[in-house]
Formats: structure tokens, sequence, C-alpha cells
């Protein structure tokens, strides 16, 4: 039986065998290709297509899926770094600065303690005396130090005046060769203009008695006004 195709019927055919080539291709990419490596099949709500075994449906395309859970029996979580808490503030300790403490010191020396009587070169005693004092200010930052000397009546007021002065200078040059700065000492002779003795404490002439009697007025001050470090 011969049989015939109409023009239309032909169209039809060549259609039908395009469109199964298509497919055909399609179904040998998808099994050529393994599942890692075609996209995921989802929802426009990104909701992951599952077949009736509960397995991921691909396309038959890429690009690879990122790994999921609920699709990959290899997923592992990505461990997220978590900051450390950051350290407690801690204030600084301040330790505050030592304050300066005014030093006010005033040292009466007997003069016959520093010197032989009617001398004016400094004893071993006389010695002694000025390194207990030099030891008591240690420390003490002097802004001034001032040596006055005095002598007793005996004798001319020019005389006297002459060895007040040659006393406190000998005084001054022995608290240099102990470290006090010289430009920190200051001098001063008042020879007998300011005795300690009160007129009519001490009469008669020349003698032992009157020297002994005088001792008050023969004397060298010292004072001193600084500042010292309070620890």
């Amino acid at each position: 039986m011969k049989t015939s195709f109409t023009k239309k019927q032909l169209s039809f055919a060549v259609a039908c065998a395009l469109a199964l080539g298509f497919a055909s291709g399609a179904a040998r990419a998808q099994a050529l290709a393994p599942a890692a490596e075609r996209a995921l099949v989802n929802s426009t709500g990104s909701q992951i297509w599952k077949n009736g075994f509960g397995e991921c449906w691909h396309t038959s395309f890429g690009p690879a899926p990122l790994s999921t859970a609920e699709c990959d029996s290899n997923y592992r979580p990505v461990a997220q770094y978590i900051a450390p808490a950051p350290a407690p503030y801690v204030a600084p300790v301040v330790v505050a600065a030592a304050t300066p403490q005014p030093v006010y010191e005033k040292v009466t020396f007997d003069a016959d303690a520093l010197f032989d009587f009617d001398k004016a070169v400094l004893r071993a005693e006389g010695r002694a005396a000025l390194d207990s004092f030099v030891g008591n200010i240690r420390g003490v930052t002097p802004s001034t130090i001032t040596a006055v000397g005095h002598t007793d009546r005996l004798g001319s007021d020019s005389y006297n005046q002459t060895l007040s002065e040659e006393r406190v200078a000998a005084v001054k040059a022995y608290l240099v060769s102990q470290g006090i700065e010289a430009n920190s000492v200051q001098t001063e002779g008042k020879g007998e203009s300011q005795p300690v003795t009160k007129a009519g404490d001490c009469m008669g002439g020349q003698s032992a008695k009157l020297i002994a009697c005088l001792q008050p007025d023969r004397r060298v001050e010292v004072e001193v006004s600084g500042s010292r470090i309070k620890q």
C-alpha cells in the first residue's frame, strides 16, 4: 500500500523530531553532568524542589550551587569569627608628684664653741658643729642661707665689726667646702650692735668673770629659707 504525506503533515513530523532531539540532548547533558555541578531548582521563594525520595532537583546546566545542609551530605557550616570581648578599661594610676614643703630654720652657734676667744679661725669643735648643721639641711633646696656674726662689747666698735665679719666669712667658707652653693650663702657682720645681754647684766672691768658673762653676745646666727620635698 502506498502512503502519501501532505505538506502540513510533513512539517509537523519535522517539528516533533526536532523537539525529541532537544529533549534527548538535554537529558544526555543532565545525565553526563554531575548533580554537584548543576544548579538547584527552586521556587521564586527560594525553596528548593525535591522529589518523592527527598532528593534535591538539579537543572541540566550550571552554575554549581552553594553547598547547603539539606542537599549536600558533606555540608559543614563555616565557622564564623567571633571577636573577643575587649579587655575592660583600667584607668592608669596617677601618682601625685611630691609637694615641696617650705622650710625655715634658724640656728644660733656659740661663737666661743666655733672660735677661740678673740680669734676668727674655726676650732675642731666648731667644724663638728657646722657638720651637724649641714647634715640637718640635707634634702633642703635653699633659696637663701644667711649667716650673721656678733661680738661682745669688749674692744672698739671698729675692731668688733671687723672681727664679726671675719668670723662669719670663716663660717661661709666651711659651709661651701661641705657642698653648700656659695651663691646661696649671704653673710653680714653686726659687731657689738645687737647684744643679747641687757645693760647692767655684766658689770665691772675686763676679767674672766666679765668675759664669761658676755658669752651670749658672742655668736653666729645662721638662717635657712628654702623647701624640702615631702616623701
